[in-house]
């Protein structure tokens, strides 16, 4: 969210970004929120001006008194009275202006960094940087869930009788791998200096509407229904939302925080969920990783997160590349995003695995996340965020580089003492 000064300063920058995201639909929001906000000041000096008038209106009243002239106490105390009514219709409707700005500044987009390509969406996304050699094995690479039923590692039609599409029960070896990769995940971070976390996987809706635009609520978020609760999508929503309302000691930044979570997502507007995979479903598990830190520091923390991604698939032989994100697919409270892309052998392509986010001050702003710096000074945090890991994709992008001819996949050295130092899996079918 953008401080509502920046745009009274600056209304042709934040046009121009709202032209950038192309979402000229909202362009109007721009004068309609400066003429509410010059209202908004007329009200709050007017208010202000009463309050004080008022206060030497009471003192008159006494003064009066004392000299025994009640008739004119009587009628300064009308004054006070007619005052004291208007006071009340102003704050009420300051109260009423203010929601209407925060509701306004809640949907214009964040300003993008400069360095952000202009598109209008992911298909205009830039490739950054290659890591590692793509291979394409000699003999042909199943569909994932072929190759993990072949381990009896999975069973799609169970899960469709409890719960639907979009969920999966995993067994066996592929379990195992799964709980695996997140325990590396883990200590990969907590190697890196970072401090592990298992947060809640429930949050209030103003850390909801903190953590996120509510074009992103309602398309991910589950709701509990009767309560003031809903299931996080990422452990990012709870990590951040853990610092609300808080002024932090400037010399304790920055935080460097990595989680563990289930996380649950609609996935609405998804195009149906596939029935036979596990790259898009309703359910999974994800190491994260989140840094609050001083505004300076937001860019140098946001290369250093994607590069932890790159490095974690990298040691387990998993080729990656990163992808700018364009203005076009740049969530509203984003200001720089890049996703790591992992290769599938079988489909011939690289496909997402993980998103790292400089959300700049928009999340501390609406969350209220203060630093308290030299001499007293607050000022807003910057939050970053970024995937260590998803093993639903994980899984996948693993289980096809590692896939060997004769159906066995390769457990990777630096995986083996997480899977009790097994080399090979065999398959059982």
């Amino acid at each position: 969210m953008l401080d509502i000064k920046f745009l009274r300063d600056n209304p042709d920058i934040v046009r121009q970004n709202i032209k950038n995201k192309f979402q000229d639909a909202k362009l109007p929001l721009v004068d309609e929120v400066i003429a509410l906000d010059a209202e908004n000041r007329a009200i709050v000096q007017e208010a202000n001006d009463l309050r004080s008038n008022r206060n030497k209106l009471s003192k008159q009243i006494g003064g009066l008194m004392a000299k025994g002239q009640k008739e004119e106490a009587e009628a300064v105390k009308k004054q006070v009275n007619e005052q004291s009514a208007r006071l009340a219709e102003c704050e009420a409707k300051e109260t009423e202006l203010a929601e209407k700005i925060r509701k306004i500044m809640m949907v214009i987009p964040n300003i993008i960094d400069p360095s952000v390509p202009i598109g209008k969406d992911d298909s205009q996304n830039v490739e950054i940087e290659k890591f590692g050699e793509p291979v394409t094995p000699d003999f042909e690479i199943p569909y994932h869930t072929d190759i993990m039923e072949r381990f009896n590692g999975i069973d799609l039609d169970a899960a469709r009788r409890v719960a639907g599409n979009g969920f999966y029960y995993l067994m066996g070896d592929i379990a195992c791998l799964h709980s695996a990769v997140i325990s590396y995940a883990r200590d990969f971070m907590v190697a890196r200096g970072f401090t592990y976390c298992v947060p809640p996987f429930m949050i209030r809706s103003d850390v909801v509407t903190g953590v996120m635009s509510f074009a992103e609520m309602e398309a991910m978020m589950y709701k509990i229904e009767g309560e003031d609760l809903y299931l996080i999508g990422t452990s990012e929503h709870s990590m951040i939302g853990k610092f609300i309302d808080q002024i932090l000691p400037e010399a304790e930044l920055p935080y460097t925080l990595t989680s563990y979570s289930p996380c649950f997502r609609k996935e609405k507007g998804a195009h149906g969920i596939e029935e036979r995979g596990v790259y898009r479903i309703h359910q999974f598990e994800k190491q994260e990783m989140i840094v609050v830190c001083r505004p300076e520091e937001s860019k140098e923390w946001y290369d250093k997160l994607w590069q932890n991604t790159v490095d974690l698939f990298r040691s387990l032989d998993i080729p990656v590349r990163t992808l700018e994100c364009c203005s076009g697919d740049l969530a509203d409270l984003k200001v720089k995003s890049c996703d790591v892309e992992a290769w599938s052998p079988r489909q011939q392509k690289y496909f997402e695995v993980g998103s790292c986010s400089n959300l700049g001050d928009a999340q501390a702003r609406r969350l209220k996340i203060r630093v308290n710096g030299e001499g007293g000074r607050k000022y807003l945090a910057h939050t970053l965020n970024n995937t260590v890991v998803a093993p639903p994709r994980m899984l996948i992008a693993f289980l096809e580089n590692n896939l060997q001819a004769d159906g066995s996949v390769r457990i990777p050295e630096a995986l083996r003492p997480y899977m009790g130092g097994k080399e090979l899996l065999i398959p059982k079918q």
